[in-house]
């Protein structure tokens, strides 16, 4: 079922917040480097909160297995080894590194985990980029055609040196979808979770769908629209999260594999679907697609809609949307 999607004015926040309730529920925490929200609605509120604790433990183990961050964590492991031969790993990070892939290959490698290779090189609360040799050094390690995966012994390995992944496009969305089936199994019929750009929402909240806003990408405080959801997902991804600006050119995070430059022809590109996960990835891959191919490349996905920002501040539907546009 498509997801129920209608636009509207501008309003003054990202996520709408609830009325108080005995009955409804909020936390937040930081975690995975970004603001992780849950919201829900539950009769036992003492339960609720239990829940609510159960979602965060999970975030904070997957970020403990996915941060690059983390010295200590698995997919640390895999880019200090795997050049080196097959290593084994955890079984759900290697499922979730063979969805990246799958994701390279309908994008034609715009979305690419190996994109760390130079995204190593930024960083940017200093405002550091990697200069031309080092561009130019790295720039062969950077394709998802270096990764080799064994599912049959859980190994992977990297076909090159100087090969490195970041889950940063794939694992947000996985741990929102990983925490809602927690919430499910429980018994929840109505909550939101998000964790940056990525949120998943089900049911509905009060007796109204779910409203998510996508920022303006040049105004902090302001939406450009407000998208109502339910049982659906939306991702979004854009070049105002983390940036620096030198001689008028903005680096940004969200790095072209063809290039290990900024992708600069699009501002924000949000995607709506039905888990957290493939938007995730999809968000990423049409903000690098551009324009065009982005939307191409959604139009032929089955439940599947996109919001994008170009570079000049024009907004661009894909095919389902537009027609609710018109």
């Amino acid at each position: 079922m498509k997801p129920l999607i209608i636009l509207t004015s501008l309003l003054p926040v990202l996520l709408i917040p609830s009325l108080a309730s005995a009955d409804w529920l909020h936390e937040e925490a930081a975690i995975m480097g970004t603001a992780i929200n849950v919201e829900l609605w539950h009769g036992d509120v003492k339960q609720g909160r239990v829940l609510i604790e159960a979602v965060m433990d999970e975030m904070r183990r997957i970020d403990d297995l996915m941060s690059t961050y983390k010295p200590d964590s698995e997919l640390s492991s895999v880019n200090g080894n795997a050049a080196r031969g097959p290593i084994t790993v955890d079984n759900e990070l290697l499922m979730l590194i063979g969805q990246a892939l799958m994701f390279s290959d309908i994008t034609h490698g715009a979305f690419d985990v190996t994109y760390a290779s130079a995204g190593q090189y930024y960083d940017y609360r200093k405002g550091r980029k990697p200069d031309g040799k080092q561009l130019a050094d790295v720039l062969p390690a950077i394709s998802y055609h270096h990764v080799r995966l064994d599912t049959v012994q859980s190994t992977i390995e990297f076909l090159q040196p100087d090969v490195r992944i970041d889950l940063g496009g794939i694992a947000k969305g996985y741990a929102v979808d990983r925490s809602i089936a927690i919430l499910q199994a429980a018994g929840v019929r109505n909550a939101l979770v998000s964790a940056g750009g990525d949120t998943r929402v089900i049911g509905r909240h009060w007796d109204h769908p779910w409203k998510v806003g996508i920022r303006d990408p040049r105004n902090r405080d302001g939406l450009v629209s407000t998208i109502p959801l339910e049982d659906a997902a939306i991702s979004t991804s854009g070049d105002y999260e983390r940036y620096f600006e030198e001689d008028g050119v903005r680096y940004h995070h969200i790095l072209n594999p063809g290039t290990g430059d900024s992708s600069r022809e699009i501002h924000s590109a949000s995607i709506i679907g039905n888990n957290a996960t493939d938007t995730d990835a999809l968000s990423t891959s049409v903000f690098v697609m551009g324009v065009d191919k982005g939307l191409k490349l959604v139009n032929s996905l089955p439940d599947t809609e996109a919001i994008i920002i170009d570079n000049r501040g024009r907004m661009h539907y894909s095919e389902g949307l537009a027609r609710v546009t018109q």
